[in-house]
């Protein structure tokens, strides 16, 4: 024992270094796992083996579906984005810019197919014409609207809508994920330094007493798995709070900041990704266009008919049957090639009736913990084993580099 007590009183600062070095091993591989979540965004090196991209872009399609399923399914649908608009209000926040892009719709389809007839006209007349037209489009527009939104479902796929933006967008996933968990991943890296430290006292103690070089890499290996571990465990569990040895309460912190993750998610989801402008593309230029595209042929169908029931045989027969089947559909593309630029002007009156972040707060606190754990939990689920691994293999490396040193100035 005095051999003990006197090797340590002649090396002291050598054996303090070494629950340093066990905090920075705790720290290090919390930083370097943390960044091997997110980045690269995409595959850096020598595919297929040697490189990495981050394990949240490179499953960038599973996780944007894990997350949107909780999105999709328990906070907002469908119905509930689209049902607050009222078609008269769109139209009348829309009525300047619809009048633009009729006019340029009538002037293109009637230089189409009515080239001589329509080159002939005096002004006066053409303006005649258009403006007859720009009188019923505001009708029209709204009959179309009202038909979308009475049925939503077939028209206007959400989930395609987010995990669309979010693959084509991978820093965007990122950042769901970074804000929503941003505190979590700062005590991440935090408390590798601090288990790293307690881990490291034993450590020292053990090798002042034994001097057996294999504790210093098992050591290692131990900091960087255990602290890993145990750190992933604190951020999620328990899921409510819990009293342990009767000294302190804890419960996971991604749990107890539940109304301040959901301010950040909903933020984010509300200003980036579920936004009118987004919406509007999703409906008129989305998977499920098609549908709309019959609905607007519909429309156009019904209003040529209204408006041409005495010329329609003599129209039918200025230009045949044919060409004005290629009429109706010509009129209905462009209207859907158009519409998405002038429904831009309605993205003010949108935001504030769809009201799409007040609407998931409200929601958001409606879920239960497992729910709620699912908007980051997918994060570090898909490759918790590698992350931890990771971080094992690093801190056997550190404590092998640790054995070198301390056998050279201490010997």
């Amino acid at each position: 024992m005095n051999a003990i007590v006197q090797d340590f009183a002649e090396h002291w600062p050598i054996y303090l270094s070494i629950p340093v070095v066990a905090a920075l091993i705790g720290y290090v591989t919390k930083v370097i796992a943390i960044r091997m979540m997110f980045g690269p965004v995409e595959f850096k090196g020598i595919r297929p083996f040697l490189g990495w991209q981050g394990i949240v872009p490179k499953h960038a399609a599973k996780m944007a579906g894990v997350a949107c399923d909780t999105l999709t399914q328990q906070l907002i649908r469908p119905q509930e984005v689209l049902d607050r608009l009222d078609p008269e209000r769109i139209v009348a926040e829309v009525s300047e810019p619809l009048r633009q892009t009729i006019e340029e719709i009538v002037r293109e389809v009637a230089s189409a197919y009515q080239p001589g007839l329509w080159e002939s006209l005096p002004r006066s007349v053409q303006r005649a014409v258009i403006s007859r037209v720009q009188a019923d489009a505001p009708r029209l527009l709204a009959e179309v609207l009202a038909e979308i939104k009475s049925d939503v479902d077939n028209v206007f796929d959400l989930k395609d809508m987010v995990v669309t933006s979010l693959v084509r967008d991978k820093e965007l996933l990122n950042r769901i994920f970074l804000e929503a968990g941003g505190k979590e991943f700062q005590f991440i890296r935090r408390s590798g330094a601090v288990f790293g430290a307690l881990i490291g006292v034993v450590q020292m103690s053990a090798w002042v007493v034994f001097k057996v070089p294999l504790i210093m890499p098992l050591f290692g290996l131990f900091t960087g798995w255990f602290t890993d571990w145990l750190a992933l465990k604190m951020i999620f569990h328990p899921r409510r709070p819990k009293r342990y040895l009767g000294l302190f309460e804890w419960q996971g912190l991604f749990h107890k900041r539940r109304d301040e993750v959901a301010e950040a998610y909903c933020e984010l989801i509300a200003a980036e990704i579920i936004t009118p402008r987004n919406v509007i593309e999703a409906v008129l230029r989305g998977p499920m266009s098609d549908k709309v595209m019959v609905l607007v042929q519909r429309q156009v169908d019904d209003e040529l008919s209204r408006r041409a029931s005495i010329a329609k045989p003599l129209l039918v027969l200025a230009i045949g049957g044919r060409r004005y089947q290629d009429l109706k559909q010509r009129i209905s593309e462009l209207l859907m090639a158009k519409l998405p630029q002038t429904m831009g002007y309605v993205e003010d009156y949108a935001a504030d009736a769809m009201d799409i972040r007040n609407t998931l707060v409200g929601k958001m606190k409606e879920l239960d913990a497992e729910e709620f754990e699912e908007l980051l939990r997918p994060a570090f689920r898909e490759e918790e084993r590698t992350l931890i691994a990771t971080g094992a293999a690093l801190g056997f490396i550190v404590g092998e580099a640790q054995v070198l040193a301390l056998e050279h100035l201490a010997p």
